[in-house]
C-alpha cells in the first residue's frame, strides 16, 4: 500500500502516490491484486513511478489461490501475468498467499502450479494451515515441493500481536484477520521474505522484532537478499517503523546501503 492517508500531509495526486512511497521503501507488497488484477495502463503508472531496482511482491488473485486453490487456474494466472508485464524485473516475487484451509494434503496442487509457473518468475508461498507449523513432517515435504522450483516460504510473524490481550479496536480487530501461528526463521532460497505485525504500542513492536533483526543480519552475512515488511493495526507508524527496522540492522552491519532519502510529509514553508 502506497496510499495511506496518515502517511501523507498533503494530496498527492494518483501518479505520484507510489513515487513518493519509493523514497521512504526500496520495496512494497502488492496486496491490492488480490481482490482486483490492475488493467495495464494503471501498471505502466507503477513502474514509471519505480525505479528498476524497486521490488514489488505481487500476491495473486484470489479466484486463483483461495477460489480455484491453484487447480485449473492456468488461463486466470496467464491473464495476470499480461497485467504485470509492465513491471518487468521489478516483479521481486509472486506472492502465493494460501488460505488455512490448504493443508499438507493439497501439496500435491501447490508443486504442480509452481512447476507451471514461468521461470522468470521467483515464487514465494505464505501458508496458514496450523499443521505446516505443528508437525515437523509436514513442514519438511512443504520445503521439499518449494526447494524444487526455487521458491521461498514466507513467514507472517504475529506472535507479538497475540502477546496479550488487544489494547485497542484496532489491536482487536486485527487479532480477527491475522493467523495466529508460531515465529518461523528459516530461509529457503537467496531472497527471503519477511511480513511482520506489531502492535500499537511502538516500544513492543521494536521489542518484538528484535530477533528479526539478529536473523535478517545473519542472512546478509550469508550473501542473502531478503525483504522485510512491517505492519501495526493501523499502519500509520508503519514507514518510520520500517526504516528504523533497517537501521537496527545497519547498526549491527554498517556495509548495508542505506534507504532513499525520504520525501518529507509535510510541505515545505517559507516560515
Amino acid at each position: 500500500m502506497w496510499t495511506h492517508a496518515a502517511w501523507q500531509g498533503r494530496q498527492l495526486a494518483q501518479g505520484e502516490r507510489l513515487r513518493w512511497y519509493a523514497t521512504w521503501c526500496n520495496a512494497v507488497e502488492g496486496n491490492t491484486t488480490f481482490y482486483a488484477t490492475p488493467s495495464p495502463r494503471t501498471v505502466e503508472s507503477w513502474a514509471a513511478q519505480s525505479d528498476p531496482e524497486f521490488r514489488f511482491v505481487i500476491k495473486l488473485p484470489k479466484p486463483i489461490t483461495h477460489e480455484r486453490r491453484l487447480i485449473g487456474a492456468d488461463e486466470a494466472l496467464r491473464s495476470f501475468r499480461t497485467s504485470m508485464e509492465p513491471l518487468g524485473e521489478r516483479i521481486h516475487a509472486l506472492w502465493v498467499q494460501l488460505p488455512s484451509s490448504f493443508g499438507p494434503t493439497d501439496l500435491g496442487a501447490l508443486a504442480g502450479f509452481l512447476r507451471r509457473l514461468p521461470a522468470a518468475y521467483r515464487p514465494a508461498v505464505e501458508v496458514r494451515h496450523p499443521a505446516f507449523f505443528a508437525d515437523e513432517q509436514a513442514a519438511r515435504r512443504l520445503e521439499y515441493v518449494l526447494s524444487r522450483v526455487g521458491a521461498e516460504w514466507i513467514p507472517f510473524d504475529t506472535t507479538v500481536l497475540f502477546d496479550g490481550p488487544p489494547t485497542s479496536a484496532g489491536e482487536q480487530e486485527a487479532a480477527a484477520k491475522k493467523p495466529r501461528l508460531p515465529r518461523r526463521t528459516r530461509a529457503l532460497t537467496e531472497y527471503p521474505i519477511v511480513r511482520y505485525h506489531g502492535r500499537d504500542d511502538i516500544a513492543r513492536t521494536v521489542e518484538g522484532w528484535q530477533q528479526w533483526v539478529g536473523v535478517v543480519t545473519e542472512w546478509l552475512c550469508e550473501g542473502r537478499s531478503p525483504t522485510v515488511f512491517l505492519h501495526t493495526p493501523d499502519n500509520a507508524e508503519a514507514l518510520g517503523l520500517a526504516r528504523r527496522f533497517h537501521d537496527e540492522v545497519r547498526a549491527r552491519l554498517p556495509e548495508l546501503d542505506p534507504l532513499p532519502e525520504p520525501t518529507p510529509t509535510e510541505p515545505m514553508t517559507l516560515f
